[in-house]
């Protein structure tokens, strides 16, 4: 058995795809029309094979309160692992990301907290 697919609940998929393409450097990997909405995949070129992120439209709409839920108490809806996160932080800082704050070490990680313009917060990690 093996994870693949992550979703991610996103406002807007065309937003989303711009910002994890355009600002975080992922490639688009699936798009495909699926009615009102896409199955819309990326991945990261230095990621595990096969592995994919799913831009999930909030079609549902409980999914708009739970999204808002996590984002208002400062919970990421997902993370990312990172190398050099002072370097990530600086890069990503530079391209107009917003953090909630820098880099800080937290037991056996360093983690920055960072707004996906899409509804969530992500987690940015340096495991040690």
């Amino acid at each position: 058995m093996q994870i693949r697919l992550a979703s991610l609940l996103v406002d807007d998929q065309n937003k989303a795809l711009n910002f994890y393409t355009g600002v975080l450097g992922f490639v688009k990997d699936k798009d495909i029309p699926m009615g009102e909405f896409r199955w819309l995949t990326v991945s990261a070129p230095e990621g595990a094979q096969g592995a994919e992120l799913v831009l999930e439209p909030m079609a549902f709409p409980p999914a708009r309160i739970y999204q808002k839920a996590l984002f208002d108490a400062g919970i990421p809806a997902t993370a990312f692992i990172t190398t050099d996160i002072h370097a990530e932080y600086l890069r990503l800082k530079n391209a107009g990301v917003h953090f909630r704050s820098a880099p800080q070490a937290m037991g056996p990680i360093t983690a920055a907290i960072f707004d996906d313009t899409c509804g969530n917060l992500i987690n940015l990690v340096q495991p040690a």
